[in-house]
């Protein structure tokens, strides 16, 4: 499947925030403060979204066995959930489990109990599923003040780039190797609560009680 390209976008653009901060204990503030202690930033940002899904050869039919969602709800949501192929060897299509996985999490975005929580959302969607099957997933929340948050459970992973350079990415949640974290219709698969994002600086960090998020601020020039 090929990766999403997601642009934050404002209608005038702005110098971009560097990586290199030429206040070191600036940067380390940034990492420590607490929500109350930032005050709202570009309110005007949004998500533009391009996704392109290209199947296996042999999965053309049934367009492959991955499956996204994007909301423009609020700052913008995006998502993007990886069938788990192995399943075909049971005479199971590992397209649907992926596909009603997304399609909940569509229609659940902007519930009351969500609170705009890529982990509560990752949650209830899962628990919505009904399909037998299992999926790697990534999804980000654009909050209307400018904090990209981000829940990943398994390989899907994001990068931002700044200025052409990497400055945070995901890393892979792998019991071993080629053998994900996934989000499954059998009980001992993984749940929400194992939703995390790795940590990268300079980031606005807050580690949420139930799921470990790391948020951070988006500015003009951000690509993920």
């Amino acid at each position: 499947m090929a990766i999403p390209v997601t642009r934050m976008m404002v209608p005038h653009a702005i110098p971009s925030l560097r990586l290199s901060h030429p206040n070191p204990s600036r940067v380390d503030f940034l990492c420590r403060c607490a929500p109350s202690e930032i005050q709202p930033l570009r309110p005007e940002l949004s998500l533009s979204v391009g996704i392109h899904a290209i199947p296996h050869p042999d999965k053309v039919e049934k367009g492959g066995e991955d499956a996204f969602f994007v909301s423009s709800y609020r700052g913008g949501v995006m998502a993007v959930a990886d069938g788990v192929s192995g399943w075909a060897e049971q005479d199971v299509d590992p397209s649907l489990f992926s596909k009603e996985l997304m399609a909940n999490a569509s229609r659940l975005v902007d519930d009351q109990e969500v609170r705009y929580d890529p982990g509560f959302l990752i949650d209830k969607a899962h628990t919505a599923t009904t399909s037998r099957g299992s999926a790697t997933i990534i999804l980000a929340m654009l909050e209307e003040v400018g904090i990209l948050k981000i829940g990943n459970v398994g390989d899907c992973g994001l990068k931002l780039l700044r200025e052409g350079q990497i400055i945070f990415a995901t890393a892979p949640q792998e019991h071993y190797f080629d053998c994900p974290y996934q989000l499954s219709s059998e009980g001992s698969a993984q749940t929400y609560l194992d939703a995390s994002v790795n940590k990268s600086l300079p980031l606005f960090m807050i580690c949420a009680s139930i799921v470990p998020l790391y948020h951070f601020f988006c500015i003009s020039s951000s690509l993920a």
